[in-house]
């Protein structure tokens, strides 16, 4: 087994998870407001007409550069694909636009893990790591079950679980039932705000936000209860 480096906590990390929450529900809020003007929102639908039938025309092309984006997001912290969301769920529907959004981020968790398996050397060679990983490099214990990975891919951004269990060796039958499962509410959270923002539904937009928010930060807990050193 690979040792981890010998790194201290972060003291600011529950810090940026209350202030990602925020940032989620105040996102939405601001979100939600604008859309109870009307000029905005018939803005916005004139865009969604524009699109519309260049998704219509290329189903294929668009399913899968829409996957493609999806997946990224998952690698690439800086990068979302929800601003996506609207144009695919007002030109495919809910259920489509569902399945491949949770389809992209399973594919781009993936991806994650294979790059955290790439970082490994063999034992008394240093590894390089991410900063953003020591701190869970250093506390998550040497057998990882399924319910840890859960948990992991639950409370954490999409990159950090698969560059963490990648490194760590989790094996992949049970990081990849994990995440799909993980994934799931989120995708239903996300594809629900697209649908919101498509079809002017301010009161989800708000709900979603607070829903989502709260989700992350109670899995956060849980998983920094867990990963707690006994006393």
């Amino acid at each position: 087994m690979i040792e981890p480096p010998n790194v201290t906590a972060r003291p600011g990390l529950h810090a940026r998870s209350w202030g990602r929450a925020v940032a989620v529900v105040l996102i939405c809020a601001v979100v939600a407001l604008l859309l109870s003007f009307d000029t905005v929102y018939e803005s916005l639908q004139q865009t969604l007409f524009a699109v519309e039938p260049g998704l219509a025309g290329h189903p294929h092309l668009g399913a899968v550069a829409f996957v493609l984006f999806a997946a990224l997001s998952a690698v690439l912290a800086f990068f979302s694909s929800a601003l996506l969301l609207p144009a695919a769920v007002f030109t495919w529907g809910t259920t489509v636009t569902f399945v491949l959004l949770w389809f992209g981020w399973l594919l781009g968790g993936i991806c994650t893990y294979a790059i955290g398996r790439g970082l490994r050397r063999p034992q008394g060679e240093v590894s390089r790591t991410p900063s953003k990983l020591d701190y869970y490099l250093q506390v998550t214990p040497g057998e990882v079950t399924f319910a840890l990975v859960l948990l992991l891919c639950l409370a954490l951004p999409s990159e950090i679980p698969g560059y963490l269990c990648g490194y760590l060796g989790v094996r992949v039958r049970t990081y990849v039932p994990a995440l799909a499962m993980a994934e799931l509410p989120y995708a239903i959270g996300a594809v629900v705000l697209g649908d919101g923002v498509a079809h002017r539904h301010i009161g989800w937009l708000v709900a979603i936000g607070f829903i989502g928010a709260s989700l992350s930060l109670l899995a956060l807990r849980a998983l920094h209860q867990r990963l707690a050193p006994p006393s």
